[in-house]
């Protein structure tokens, strides 16, 4: 005989969300532990903090024609890095400078961001430190961190592990958005340089670990690899805001150096007559980036194509303004290379070309 909803019911202990695998308790306990960190992100024009349905970000009135630049990325495989290390407190800031330094390109001024943390069962303390990180990345960006979701999914990742995704919204003046457009040949190319290999090519890093047989716990010049591997991507905006304010039109192109290195990535700032001419020789190669070569016998040209190698933004600059913007960029503690030139692009040739 079949048992009616109400006598199936009354038969077993009633069930509950945590019964489910989620725990509602604990997404509100990280809502209370990450509080603190995104009010030390707060700008003037934020209306309102975390917690509510949707975030208020009043745009200031110093611009008179405002242009939204939006970018939203991830961290990728290096997670599963952090998983393997158990070490979470700097992929909050890759996560950051991922987008923010994708929307500077365009010469926006981050104003706040968003992310989004998901796992099949929270761990507040893990999520904590990841926040923790996106803070610090949103400090040093100088935007704020207005909001975001905590997405608690039971089966959907293993244990210990989640996912990270977020997204920064920046404005610029119109008249003053860097589109790569005033780019002519003569103009001169700048690097910056890179703090490690940023959050690209962790695929094959993770490949490279496991075919060398390497330990991660040791010593690679003064610290652990797993350090090494670990290093958060550099935030270029503090220093490149500078440049725009106090050096006006000076910067004609922008490229952040993410996947594709920059055999691809500066392509994307050029017209289709231009090509740009990269001496690799104009910066030294960093430790982290020959171990990766030799270790992995990586050929030079799969080297630049899925690595910074070095060289986290490039900027394209005009000869006269290249000592200025050069002096600007390393007064704020930038490291700065004259890594290339734009020439007139020749009949079939590529618009990045390793010399």
């Amino acid at each position: 005989m079949a048992l009616s909803a109400r006598q199936y019911t009354s038969s077993r202990s009633p069930l509950s969300y945590r019964d489910a695998g989620v725990d509602i308790g604990a997404g509100d306990a990280l809502v209370d532990r990450i509080k603190p960190f995104a009010k030390k992100t707060m700008r003037p024009e934020v209306l309102g903090g975390i917690g509510g349905f949707g975030a208020l970000f009043r745009l200031s009135e110093k611009y008179r024609e405002p242009v939204l630049v939006s970018g939203t990325d991830g961290v990728g495989t290096k997670l599963k890095l952090a998983f393997i290390l158990n070490r979470h407190d700097t992929v909050g800031q890759d996560l950051v400078a991922m987008s923010v330094n994708d929307i500077l390109v365009q010469g926006a001024e981050p104003l706040f961001f968003l992310d989004y943390f998901a796992c099949g069962k929270l761990d507040v303390d893990m999520a904590a430190t990841v926040v923790q990180g996106i803070a610090r990345g949103c400090e040093l960006a100088g935007c704020a961190l207005i909001g975001g979701e905590t997405a608690e999914m039971p089966g959907m990742y293993p244990d210990g592990e989640y996912d990270l995704a977020g997204f920064a919204v920046g404005a610029v003046e119109k008249s003053e958005i860097i589109d790569g457009a005033r780019i002519v040949p003569g103009d001169v190319v700048l690097g910056l340089a890179s703090s490690g290999a940023h959050s690209n090519g962790y695929s094959l890093i993770r490949k490279i670990i496991a075919v060398s047989g390497a330990d991660l716990s040791a010593d690679f010049y003064g610290r652990p690899l797993r350090a090494a591997l670990m290093e958060p991507t550099r935030i270029y905006v503090r220093p490149l805001l500078s440049v725009f304010r106090e050096l006006p039109g000076a910067v004609k192109g922008l490229a952040h150096i993410t996947g594709g290195g920059l055999t691809e990535n500066v392509p994307r700032i050029l017209g289709e007559e231009l090509v740009a001419r990269i001496d690799a020789r104009n910066w030294p190669q960093p430790p982290l980036f020959r171990w990766l070569q030799e270790a992995g016998h990586v050929a030079d040209q799969e080297m630049h194509r899925v690595f910074n190698c070095g060289i986290g933004m490039a900027v394209v600059v005009s000869g006269a303004d290249a000592g200025a913007v050069e002096a600007k960029l390393a007064g704020a503690g930038e490291t700065v290379y004259r890594i290339g030139r734009i020439d007139r692009r020749g009949s079939g040739e590529a618009q990045c070309v390793m010399v």
